[in-house]
């Protein structure tokens, strides 16, 4: 779902959405410190963000590293992000890492995210690096549309008591991995309440639309479209005549849990980022997620054209475009 955001659509009935009390606009930024092109891509956005009155709110650890200079244009921001913050917009500028630990902020509010990619193949990304001017003029003229992405729900518990021990988010994929290179996961598979397989493994991923280009691709799935709303289910080297990575309804509930055979326990991963271990007796159920993540967008290229940008594909003697470089993004007027 796409929502094309202008300087109408940004105000509820009382309060202005993502401006302060005080009416004054507020963007976070978040980046990686760490790396000297990351500070200067943060620093020209800051600097071109103050230029039109906009102030830039970013965690307390990295107000330090940007010039002191800068100081009166930016503010401490914490987490998780809210609109009571008055944050209108979220500007991360990374690979998909970094992208993802930026959700982390915002995911729980109705606040976008813009991804500036400073990685390799940069999925999530927007835009790059090189167009910070570009996207500031965007930020500033509000001249974006946001799209909302499919997230899954991650809950960890007892299989005989049902209770739960731990539960999380994904925005790409929770993936479920031996914790012993040597041994293999005995698992069971459920979907909607039914056994599906029983599948000696190294692993299982279930994974959203989004994750569809990340773990997912790598591990032989398809490609979903992001206007899709769906589950994936890969099994990640099967020892078994039937372990086709699956397209679930966005409304199915898929289960899996370790069998008292298995000669290793699992353990859960959430994005690669959030885990947690998995032992026989126990199960992960993973459900659509109840909230949506929103990822502003800077051009209506379809997603067709971003797949042969990020991936470099041949197009040669195609009727259309054949340019693999295409500009992801449009310049305003």
């Amino acid at each position: 779902m796409l929502w094309q955001v202008t300087e109408a659509s940004v105000h509820r009935s009382d309060q202005p959405s993502g401006e302060s009390p005080d009416s004054t606009r507020r963007v976070a930024v978040l980046t990686h410190m760490g790396r000297p092109a990351a500070v200067a891509a943060a620093t020209r956005l800051v600097e071109g963000l103050n230029a039109a009155g906009i102030v830039s709110a970013l965690p307390a650890s990295d107000l330090a590293a940007l010039d002191p200079k800068l100081a009166h244009a930016m503010i401490p921001l914490r987490r998780p992000v809210t609109l009571e913050d008055g944050i209108e917009l979220m500007v991360v500028l990374g690979g998909d890492g970094t992208i993802l630990r930026g959700a982390e902020w915002v995911v729980a509010s109705e606040i976008p995210l813009l991804g500036v990619n400073l990685g390799h193949v940069g999925f999530l990304a927007e835009a790059e690096s090189s167009e910070i001017d570009t996207i500031v003029a965007h930020v500033v003229d509000r001249s974006y549309t946001v799209e909302e992405r499919f997230t899954i729900d991650v809950t960890l518990r007892d299989c005989k008591t049902l209770k739960s021990e731990w539960s999380s988010y994904a925005i790409n994929e929770v993936s479920i991995e031996k914790a012993a290179r040597e041994r293999m996961l005995e698992v069971m598979v459920e979907v909607d309440g039914r056994p599906l397989s029983r599948w000696a493994c190294d692993g299982m991923l279930v994974s959203t639309p989004t994750g569809s280009t990340a773990y997912a691709f790598s591990a032989g799935g398809p490609v979903i479209w992001p206007g899709v709303d769906a589950l994936l289910v890969v099994p990640l080297s099967a020892h078994a005549l039937f372990a086709r990575p699956l397209v679930l309804s966005p409304t199915s509930t898929v289960v899996v849990e370790v069998l008292d055979v298995s000669p290793t326990h699992g353990v859960v991963w959430c994005d690669g980022r959030r885990s947690v271990e998995l032992h026989a007796g126990m199960e992960i159920e993973v459900t659509r997620g109840k909230q949506r993540l929103r990822l502003a967008r800077l051009s209506q290229a379809p997603f067709t054209d971003r797949l042969v940008h990020k991936f470099g594909l041949s197009v040669e003697g195609s009727r259309g475009s054949a340019d693999p470089a295409i500009t992801m993004i449009d310049t305003p007027a």
